[in-house]
């Protein structure tokens, strides 16, 4: 398969660095983006632009594949450096669009760039993108596109108290009755011991805590 085809999905479908700070492209390098610096050696800033306006327009949901067969032929690229470019481009800005401003700063965003061998006049470019006035567009096209799990619309709960059992004349055990509702229309009834519902809520406040502490750990090393 080409590399055009490899790239197929970036287009056609609406690591720590060495100053210790933490990458936004993620622990481990993409083979596309580690790709880039080799293949930008001796390509111009005006086809660059070409290339970076086709894949932001991909990132708004735009059908590309005839802008990107006219982009090959006028600036005399092979199919495989054009789709190794395209997919690296856009696996780069995408892993920095994920990221809200406030936790990716501009300094931050270049100096890593650099870290990676991006001629400069194109980091630039990059970050007009990630940083300019395209980017509420980008932002809203992402939530539209993103694919969701199904989440809680309707809750409702109640105590019940159990009076007797069959094994027992006076029981008065009380037990907590739950009804969730998803956005995809499933409804899920359960019924636990109240034992087991403080053991749920400790559970739930302690995951959401340890989420809020990873989300500050890493908003802080990616501003230092």
């Amino acid at each position: 398969m080409s590399a055009v085809g490899a790239a197929a999905p970036y287009l056609h479908h609406p690591a720590d660095s060495h100053s210790g700070q933490v990458s936004f492209l993620g622990a481990q390098l993409r083979p596309e983006v580690a790709a880039m610096p080799r293949l930008l050696g001796d390509l111009d800033r005006s086809t660059f632009r070409k290339l970076l306006k086709l894949v932001v327009s991909s990132l708004q949901g735009e059908d590309c594949r005839e802008a990107v067969q006219r982009l090959g032929t006028g600036a005399h690229l092979s199919e495989e450096r054009l789709g190794a470019l395209l997919a690296g481009t856009h696996t780069l800005l995408q892993q920095a669009l994920r990221l809200p401003p406030a936790s990716l700063k501009p300094d931050t965003f270049k100096d890593q760039l650099q870290e990676l061998s991006i001629p400069q006049d194109l980091i630039m470019d990059l970050a007009s993108v990630v940083f300019g006035s395209q980017r509420p567009l980008l932002d809203s096209v992402a939530r539209q596109q993103g694919s969701w799990l199904p989440h809680v619309a309707y809750f409702r709960w109640r105590v019940d108290v159990a009076i007797s059992t069959s094994a027992l004349a006076r029981s008065l055990q009380p037990s907590v009755l739950m009804q969730l509702m998803l956005s995809d229309g499933s409804t899920y009834c359960f019924e636990i011991p109240t034992a087991k519902f403080q053991e749920l809520r400790y559970s739930v406040a302690l995951m959401l805590k340890e989420m809020a502490d990873l989300e500050k750990k890493c908003e802080h090393k990616l501003q230092d």
